[in-house]
């Protein structure tokens, strides 16, 4: 009886449903960190997710000016492209690693090459989506913590 009870524990753990990560949320800046970077004046994240399809709505505001960028990815480890920071083209892979998404996109501006490495976990019984992100180019690597609020 422990054997069955072990294997349908085990069984169970493999088809556990992934976080939601839909929902508006907004960047609280008190509890976020951009290492070198300035912080935006604003952030807004509107995400759009039904297994294995994600869809992420960005606004940000900052003294560079206004930006928005719309991406499309699936959850499946697929590469997936979308545009990128100015409009360049970027390729991202994006797959579950237990209750935390992992993100990874390639891409350039001008004549630099970047890679973008995201780990998104929710927390506060999904009110507080974190990304932790390492942001790699010929300038060096900056790491960061964004916060977001769910409105």
């Amino acid at each position: 009886m422990r054997l069955v009870t072990l294997s349908l524990i085990a069984v169970s753990a493999c088809f556990a449903a992934t976080p939601d990560l839909s929902g508006d949320w907004k960047l609280n800046t008190t509890k976020s960190e951009f290492g070198q970077f300035p912080a935006p004046s604003s952030m807004t994240q509107k995400v759009s997710h039904a297994e294995p399809n994600l869809t992420v709505e960005t606004k940000m505001a900052s003294d560079m000016g206004e930006f928005a960028i719309n991406a499309k990815y699936t959850t499946d480890g697929k590469e997936c492209t979308n545009q990128g920071f100015g409009g360049s083209e970027a390729k991202s892979t994006v797959k579950w690693d237990g209750d935390a998404l992992l993100m990874e996109t390639k891409g350039s501006f001008g004549d630099n090459q970047y890679t973008m490495k995201d780990k998104w976990t929710l927390s506060e019984g999904g009110k507080v989506l974190t990304i932790q992100r390492t942001f790699s180019s010929g300038m060096g690597d900056v790491t960061q913590k964004m916060v977001f609020d769910k409105q």
